[in-house]
């Protein structure tokens, strides 16, 4: 029942949609108004024999990466014909208010047909997103950005002006549709020529064996002194149906082992001393922690702090940007620079340096991407070398950070 109520739903939005088009048609040669109207019904016959195709489980033998993008394009038609329909009850609401006045107002004739020009504006509308999210998803998976920021911190030794940070997050494997573009991103991380490499969580969406077809790509990062990574909140197989609490234990255990192959070093509430130029640099590391309720709080901070109150400078890899107002800056005032990932600035956004930052996501995070400063204390937000849910991005373009230290 619930499968034939979503078919009917996505026919009577269609049937709506379809005003417009046959508006816009109307003086169209026969052939090409029929062709019209049938490229338009084409598309919810399709999707309703999919979604059958999907509840009888009949998709089940086919590429999961074809899965993704036949559900994706789909994706991208209903957004792009919701926005149809919204002029289209606009016109409506201006036709049923025009009928009202004339019957009230005793006017004579008047013409309430649909209007030719809303009709136009609607698929107009309604070709803006289409076009953008088939851009996002054709161009923009991989398309590497570097974000260089030189952060000035306060009380740093001589010996470490100059400190190159290179910092990646949100890989999420088990998205990736292709292989070989990943390795450019490995290619772009190593030219960085980075002093310490920082991984800040969701190696995969769900399950370990997501990350194996990447293990080689991965492990060929380079750093002088290490690469260091935490876990995210999709490391821990939250979202994934497990046969028993055993299995899901052995698939973060199989997880954690993935690093180690790589060759980073995986900090689960704990901290790294590391000697850079005879000056000691506390790499901290916490398990998944936020605010949100929403989401776990796995991090101890306390306990991946104790033993570097005495390093001259604490970097902390903290998933989950919300750890940073809700304990760092409140409780732990020595941490200079704090690196997490999470929100992948939604994927969707505007960004024009030195002109506009936006993306919806700044409603529901305060710090979503960039360098963010409370008083001597630092945050940085990556946003994402991979992607979740839409196989793309939209004006947040896969980020590899370079942070450069300077004294203050």
């Amino acid at each position: 029942m619930r499968l034939l109520f979503t078919i009917v739903l996505v026919m009577l939005l269609d049937w709506y949609a379809f005003q417009a088009v046959r508006t816009l048609a109307q003086g169209w040669p026969t052939a090409m108004r029929a062709m019209a109207y049938a490229f338009h019904w084409l598309v919810p016959i399709a999707l309703a024999a999919w979604m059958i195709a999907s509840a009888t489980e009949a998709t089940d033998g086919i590429n999961k990466n074809i899965l993704t993008v036949v559900r994706t394009l789909f994706f991208i038609i209903y957004i792009s014909k919701i926005l149809v329909v919204s002029v289209l009850f606009i016109d409506d609401l201006r036709r049923v208010a025009l009928v009202a006045y004339n019957h009230f107002s005793g006017s004579g004739s008047y013409d309430a047909g649909r209007s030719r020009f809303l009709a136009q504006m609607s698929l107009f509308l309604g070709g803006i997103p289409f076009v953008s999210l088939l851009y996002g998803m054709i161009r923009n998976p991989y398309r590497y950005t570097v974000f260089k920021e030189t952060v000035r911190v306060k009380n740093l030794p001589k010996a470490l002006e100059g400190l190159r940070i290179v910092q990646i997050s949100d890989i999420h494997s088990g998205s990736f549709l292709l292989k070989e573009p990943v390795e450019n991103a490995i290619k772009i991380i190593n030219e960085q020529k980075p002093d310490l490499a920082f991984f800040t969580g969701d190696l995969v969406n769900s399950v370990a064996t997501e990350v194996e077809p990447f293990i080689d790509i991965f492990s060929g990062i380079r750093a002088k002194h290490g690469v260091f990574s935490v876990l995210g909140n999709h490391d821990y197989g939250d979202y994934h149906q497990w046969e028993s609490p055993e299995h899901k234990e052995q698939n973060l255990e199989n997880l954690k082992n993935a690093h180690s192959r790589m060759g980073w070093d995986l900090l689960l509430n704990e901290n790294r001393m590391v000697e850079i130029n005879g000056e000691k640099v506390a790499v901290l590391g916490v398990e998944n922690y936020s605010a949100h309720p929403r989401f776990p709080k796995y991090g101890d901070l306390q306990k991946a702090y104790e033993g570097s109150e005495e390093a001259p400078l604490k970097l902390l890899l903290s998933h989950d940007p919300t750890h940073w107002t809700d304990q760092v800056t409140k409780d732990y005032s020595d941490i200079s620079l704090t690196f997490s990932g999470h929100t992948h600035g939604m994927q969707f956004g505007v960004e024009i340096p030195g002109w506009i930052k936006w993306s919806p996501i700044k409603y529901v995070y305060k710090q979503w991407a960039g360098l963010y400063q409370d008083g001597h204390q630092y945050l940085y937000v990556n946003r994402g070398l991979g992607y979740l849910g839409y196989p793309g991005r939209v004006g947040i373009l896969p980020e590899v950070t370079v942070v450069e230290l300077r004294p203050a």
